[in-house]
């Protein structure tokens, strides 16, 4: 996968916050076949109602909202890890088909698949003999 594919951006959109918690840049794992690049992010405590995956122009935004992790009728006496908000962005080239691209979350996994365009698809060209 070239860096023009599909790549981090270093320049996060500014939106308005208006809950009063942490936001976490989710883990991503990226990966490509001939045919599309997925991606893979660990959001924790996010389904498929807590998600958004927006695309705008070329700037593919993942955001998902954690609640406060507490359970109902019972006190928190202790806490080894953070509850928050996840929102990564990414910048996509010309060669991600977007009308066909993909979206779902399981346990707190979100998956994406990205289809390339078929202009930019690798081609087996046929030879004759002569």
């Amino acid at each position: 996968m070239s860096d023009k594919d599909l790549q981090k951006s270093e320049n996060t959109a500014v939106s308005e916050k208006i809950r009063n918690v942490k936001t976490f840049i989710p883990r991503v794992d990226i990966y490509e076949t001939r045919e599309a690049l997925f991606l893979i992010a660990d959001m924790p405590g996010v389904d498929e109602k807590t998600v958004d995956v927006e695309l705008e122009k070329n700037i593919l935004t993942i955001a998902g909202r954690v609640e406060n992790g507490r359970v109902k009728e019972h006190a928190l006496v202790f806490s080894e890890y953070e509850v928050g908000d996840y929102e990564r962005t990414f910048t996509l080239s010309d060669e991600i088909d977007r009308e066909k691209i993909k979206a779902s979350v399981k346990q707190g996994v979100l998956r994406l698949e990205l289809p390339k365009d078929e202009k930019v698809k690798p081609k087996k060209i046929v030879i004759n003999a002569a």
